[in-house]
């Protein structure tokens, strides 16, 4: 119960019988008793409200909606204890004595009562009739909760037994009680943006909807929705229960329609009761965010008078927006630059995840001798530096077993704390020392924080994606986190990535001599690779992605030579024997291009 409502006490015998049961049922039946106490609560309070202020017909249906929902609850929550109760009795006596209620039927009597004595004794200070009533119910309630000790004593001992707990009520349902609303199993992931006003909530989903591709909901169009849906007048007069169970039927209904949206977001959150009923209903499903900022910054950000912002939070306080922080699953002081309040809601929207990597000697990449003992000393080196370096391997050919002495690179990616990079530098110099020119060593270092808050290129969602499909890891550090990265993001990331790499293509074909083949060739074939990605084709290997490309609608054939002839004549020194087919194949995929965009 609320601050302003009574606890529910249970009598000596029974709380000390309860204590008595395995962890878990104890556990379960305090749940259900509390909130039986609660759904009574509610029900008092909806009461009180259709018999007092004049309502509208649509408002005395909408009172009477939420009563009938209520009890239906209550009288689930009382069955869900009597599972646990029953367990008290000894089965072994079939002759004792039929009791005439249930032990959830007592429990919840006293609920009641106990309700009814807190208003009484409210109410007595203006009222002389309540005042008379306040010492009856006390004694009502030592005289239940005496009542209820020695059944339940007589319980555990056998000497009574307890009628069947099940209450079969229908509420005006043709079927049984109702069942309790669950999320679709295709409603993964919900974001709810709560704080107060001008703290970043709108902001905050706005950036979530852009860069996960996030479907946005306020919670008040959700709400009438739903209202619409089921004839109510004013969704906001129900139960918080009831509410939630509202919402969570309008994303349960959009989640089942659009069954490729994996997250959700609503806002804003002003209502704690309201959001705490759907995160019982939803659990880790729904992932509360608060956004705290200080009332200062709050109106400078606003651009409006204090007054304005100070009202809107007195509105917004009135419902218990303030109290939704102690419920967040994640508070966020939005005090701070727009990067760290990014970098939070990537991890928050798409969480890092533990990686099972393959990993492998630097022997056993394809790679020469001299270049596999220098790879095997730098990832020794690393290694030996803890937990600082997190991830090294060598990405590209080396990965994909198609490395070419005299033509391929080392791409080397290594992930490292900052802290860490300096000695990851001075590594990174004896391994190029070591490889005395045997090969061109191209590192990249990014650190776990970048990563989890994907600050990515799109060639580093790329390789992630790589490793996680299997390419090999020199060095990975127990229990790493990395950013799970679909097909379907990479496809984006190629549409943002192609346009650099058109230009850069350009610019190499406007000086296309020899010097520049190994650059030209190579951007041919990452923008023949990334064009496959947009049509859902994931080939590997410079031979297999220009016959892939050639397939293309309304692309002619590339006649390119096969890689190891382009990488052989560049290692003699013969560049100038293969850089025309190259070229031509360059002009063939530009003209394509231009002609697809200008249709």
């Amino acid at each position: 119960m609320t601050q302003n409502s009574p606890l529910l006490v249970l009598p000596p015998s029974l709380s000390r019988t309860v204590a008595a049961l395995p962890n878990k049922d104890r556990n379960r039946l305090d749940d259900t008793i509390t909130r039986l106490h609660t759904v009574n609560g509610r029900l008092w309070d909806t009461e009180d409200r259709v018999r007092g202020a004049l309502l509208s017909a649509a408002q005395v249906a909408d009172c009477k909606r939420e009563i009938d929902q209520l009890n239906a609850e209550r009288n689930l929550l009382a069955e869900r204890a009597d599972e646990v109760l029953g367990s008290l009795a000894d089965a072994g006596r079939a002759d004792a004595p039929l009791h005439t209620e249930t032990l959830a039927s007592v429990v919840d009597r006293l609920s009641v009562l106990t309700l009814r004595t807190w208003h009484s004794e409210r109410a007595a200070a203006r009222d002389e009739l309540a005042r008379r009533r306040v010492p009856v119910l006390h004694g009502q309630r030592e005289e239940l909760c005496a009542a209820l000790d020695a059944l339940v004593s007589d319980v555990v001992a056998g000497r009574r037994r307890l009628p069947v707990p099940a209450r079969f009520k229908l509420y005006g349902r043709d079927d049984a009680a109702p069942a309790e609303i669950k999320p679709s199993r295709r409603l993964r992931r919900v974001l709810a943006f709560g704080g107060l006003s001008e703290c970043g909530k709108s902001t905050s989903a706005e950036f979530v909807q852009r860069t996960c591709g996030a479907q946005r909901f306020k919670i008040g169009f959700l709400l009438r929705q739903a209202a619409h849906r089921e004839g109510l007048a004013d969704p906001y007069a129900l139960s918080p229960r009831r509410q939630a169970e509202l919402l969570l039927g309008e994303l349960n209904r959009f989640a089942d329609a659009h069954i490729d949206t994996e997250l959700f977001t609503i806002e804003s959150v002003h209502d704690d009761a309201s959001i705490a009923e759907l995160k019982r209903l939803m659990g880790d499903a729904l992932q509360i965010v608060y956004l705290d900022a200080s009332f200062a910054l709050r109106v400078e950000r606003s651009g409006t008078p204090a007054q304005a912002v100070a009202a809107k939070d007195e509105i917004k306080m009135s419902r218990g927006a303030h109290q939704v922080a102690a419920l967040a699953d994640h508070v966020i002081d939005n005090t701070g630059s727009i990067a760290a309040l990014r970098a939070r809601l990537r991890r928050i929207a798409a969480p890092p995840a533990p990686t099972a990597l393959r990993a492998a000697t630097p022997y056993g990449l394809g790679l020469p001798a001299a270049v596999a003992s220098a790879t095997a000393d730098f990832t020794d080196a690393v290694r030996a530096y803890g937990p600082g370096v997190r991830l090294a391997a060598l990405t590209g050919s080396p990965g994909e077993g198609n490395w070419i002495a005299g033509w391929s690179d080392l791409d080397l990616l290594v992930i490292a704390e900052h802290e860490a990079i300096g000695r990851v530098h001075e590594a990174l110099e004896q391994y190029r020392t070591a490889l005395g020119g045997a090969a061109s060593l191209g590192p990249t270092l990014v650190t776990p924080g970048e990563l989890t808050a994907r600050r990515l290129t799109p060639r580093l969602a790329f390789v992630l994606h790589q490793l996680q499909q299997g390419s090999p890891v020199l060095h990975a550090a127990p229990s790493l986190e990395l950013p799970t990265i679909s097909r379907g993001e990479l496809a984006f990331a190629a549409v943002r990535e192609l346009p650099q790499v058109i230009l850069t293509m350009r610019r190499l074909r406007a000086d296309a001599g020899p010097t520049a083949l190994r650059q030209l060739y190579k951007h041919l074939v990452l923008a023949c690779r990334l064009l496959l990605r947009e049509h859902n084709q994931w080939e590997s290997g410079p031979d297999r992605i220009f016959a892939a490309a050639s397939r293309m609608p309304g692309l002619t054939a590339l006649a390119t030579p096969s890689l190891a002839e382009i990488s052989s004549a560049w290692r003699d020194g013969e560049a100038e024997l293969v850089l025309k087919p190259v070229t031509v194949a360059v002009d063939q995929l530009l003209t394509w291009y231009a002609a697809q965009l200008a249709a």
